[in-house]
């Protein structure tokens, strides 16, 4: 199942895990693990605090000091975007979680985050794919 996710900064983390339980509760599965991919080279999926959204701010001001913007890229003189393809390969296109009586077994803080990197994009598609045990 594939859904749409917009973004409306260049970067920021959206949680997307009530659109991904939403689709674990209509598959019917119970047991087994899902599969949860960005189908985009810009952006990436991850775990993360939900509760203080400071959290996802941190999280994109350490990437950011890591993987500067603008820092002489050879790609960026195709489209000033080699950044956020660095950051989204290191920080991995998908999550695999297991899945127990029916929920996604997530920690209490836990939620499943699209990484938008190079947005805004109002049509950043997410693939889940749920594996019955």
């Amino acid at each position: 199942m594939i859904f749409t996710v917009s973004s409306s900064k260049h970067q920021e983390l959206i949680d997307i895990t009530d659109k991904v339980n939403k689709i674990l509760s209509e598959s019917g599965v119970k047991e087994g693990i899902c599969n949860i991919f960005t189908l985009h080279a810009t952006a990436a999926i991850v775990i993360n605090e939900n509760y203080d959204p400071n959290i996802g701010l941190d999280f994109l001001d350490a990437i950011n000091k890591a993987i500067p913007e603008r820092a002489n890229y050879r790609h960026d003189r195709i489209d000033g975007n080699a950044a956020s393809h660095i950051k989204a390969a290191i920080l991995s296109p998908s999550e695999t979680i297991p899945v127990k009586q029916g929920r996604l077994v997530l920690g209490t803080w836990q939620s499943l985050m699209l990484v938008e990197l190079d947005g805004p994009r109002s049509d950043r598609k997410v693939n889940v794919e749920i594996i019955r045990k």
